[in-house]
């Protein structure tokens, strides 16, 4: 399935909506194994802050995540964030990310869904 070079999708946290972790956790892996399944892909996702937990080791969304590399998604994590939670050498998912990257993506696609 084709990436929609216009979309891209910015998650800042591990959890989707402000919910109780164990229903932002479900939310979050419905999410990604839905999109995994969509007619449209985004170009691009981003995580940042608690999201870098979603592409790192024991992440139980590794697998929806990696689907959506494997189709062709930009995965990248906020290298600060990584360094911040000391999980650098804990990434299983994409690669890291910079700032200046993430501004540059916000400002250049046409549609951004932030979660």
């Amino acid at each position: 399935m084709p990436t929609d070079p216009k979309l891209m999708v910015l998650l800042k946290s591990s959890a989707i909506a402000d919910a109780e972790p164990d229903l932002g956790e479900t939310l979050t892996r419905t999410f990604l194994s839905t999109l995994v399944e969509s007619q449209c892909l985004p170009a691009r996702l981003i995580c940042m802050g608690t999201a870098i937990f979603l592409t790192t080791e024991g992440s139980p969304m590794l697998e929806p995540l990696q689907q959506l590399s494997d189709a062709g998604v930009d995965i990248a994590t906020c290298g600060t964030c990584l360094e911040y939670y000391h999980r650098t050498d804990m990434l299983r998912v994409g690669r890291v990310g910079n700032m200046r990257e993430t501004i540059d993506a916000l400002l250049s696609h046409e549609k951004v869904l932030q979660l």
